[in-house]
């Protein structure tokens, strides 16, 4: 049988690029605030196997079992009831000890997981259970940071793309269109963006629960127009451009000139905004969760965590834990904006 050799695979990337790549990784804050953050936003998204009341492996009986993925009854275990089984019960921990072992995650405690076993009232202090102490429900801080982190991240990256979908939209038909096209539609923002937000929003709360999917929906119906303005001066800037007229002399629709020639130079400013739009979109998340009108109830939220620090005044963890996870993140995200500017800006020079 022949041996087919495997041809490695090459990414040939044009001189622009590559120079706006070096560009970037000159800018050294910028490059490992980058590494920085999808190394914190990647083990938050195994946030299950670090923090859980679970865990990981059970081996009973020379049988593995695997309750991170599968729900097992309390008599799959030796137990008596026959409803979900309790890892953290002495009773069933030691019937399973008896005759096998489990592989604790480093943190024994979900974000909504409550420990009944405090030496003080909530809120506890640090200690060797609870790293980080425990919020005024006896709920691990830890936890509830490691789990807050992923859902801030993963909100403020779906409003940073549904916004900047829309809003690249919108510019570009009123940059490209012009005329009484884009004479209504920069009406239509002046009083779109003149409405008040945290009111509708608060009316909204009280008619509906919000949730996740709603509070994505109402930011974007307001966040959508950070982009217009900018989308539209390049494709004004870029519609008199010559080859924009070779391209309509040659027959080519709008839609194939729009997203074939001008919307990839429109999009050099662009990309440069995304990281503040992104940190923008945390903070937005972060500041409803403190007032009480973003995530429900319960839910890991680094912006409950700072409500609470501000309530329990002799529990400072609390909202230094919050403080420093939240700034941090934004931080490492104004980092990486400074670095791809710097990236896309012609006058740098690579030192």
């Amino acid at each position: 049988m022949n041996n087919i050799a495997m041809k490695p695979i090459v990414i040939h990337l044009n001189p622009l690029t590559q120079r706006r790549l070096m560009q970037f990784r000159a800018n050294h804050r910028g490059y490992w605030s980058l590494w920085l953050f999808l190394l914190l936003f990647g083990l938050s998204l195994g946030a299950e196997f670090i923090a859980n009341d679970r865990p990981l492996l059970i081996n009973y009986r020379d049988s593995f079992y695997y309750p991170v993925f599968k729900d097992y009854a309390e008599t799959d275990f030796g137990g008596v009831f026959p409803s979900e089984a309790n890892y953290r019960d002495p009773y069933l921990a030691q019937l399973i000890n008896e005759h096998g072992w489990m592989l604790w995650p480093p943190i024994r405690f979900r974000y909504d997981t409550v420990n009944y076993q405090l030496p003080v009232p909530a809120p506890a202090p640090p200690s060797s259970d609870n790293w980080l102490g425990t919020d005024d429900q006896g709920r691990d801080v830890m936890a509830r940071l490691i789990y807050g982190l992923r859902i801030s991240v993963l909100f403020g990256l779906l409003l940073t793309l549904t916004s900047s979908i829309v809003g690249v939209a919108a510019g570009a038909v009123q940059g490209y269109f012009g005329g009484r096209l884009d004479l209504f539609f920069q009406r239509f923002l002046e009083i779109w963006g003149g409405l008040p937000q945290l009111f509708i929003l608060i009316i909204v709360s009280s008619v509906v629960t919000p949730g996740f999917w709603t509070l994505l929906l109402i930011l974007m119906l307001f966040g959508w127009t950070s982009l217009v303005g900018v989308v539209r001066a390049e494709f004004l800037r870029a519609r008199n451009f010559d080859y924009v007229r070779a391209a309509r002399a040659l027959g080519l629709t709008d839609g194939r000139i729009i997203f074939k020639h001008v919307l990839p130079n429109a999009m050099v400013a662009t990309l440069t905004f995304m990281p503040f739009i992104l940190s923008g979109s945390i903070v937005a998340l972060t500041a409803l969760d403190f007032l009480g009108l973003g995530l429900p109830p319960g839910s890991a939220s680094l912006g409950d965590l700072l409500r609470q620090g501000k309530d329990n005044l002799q529990a400072p963890w609390l909202g230094v834990s919050g403080f420093m996870v939240t700034a941090l993140m934004l931080s490492l995200l104004v980092f990486v904006g400074e670095a791809v500017r710097d990236a896309f800006d012609p006058r740098k020079n690579v030192v």
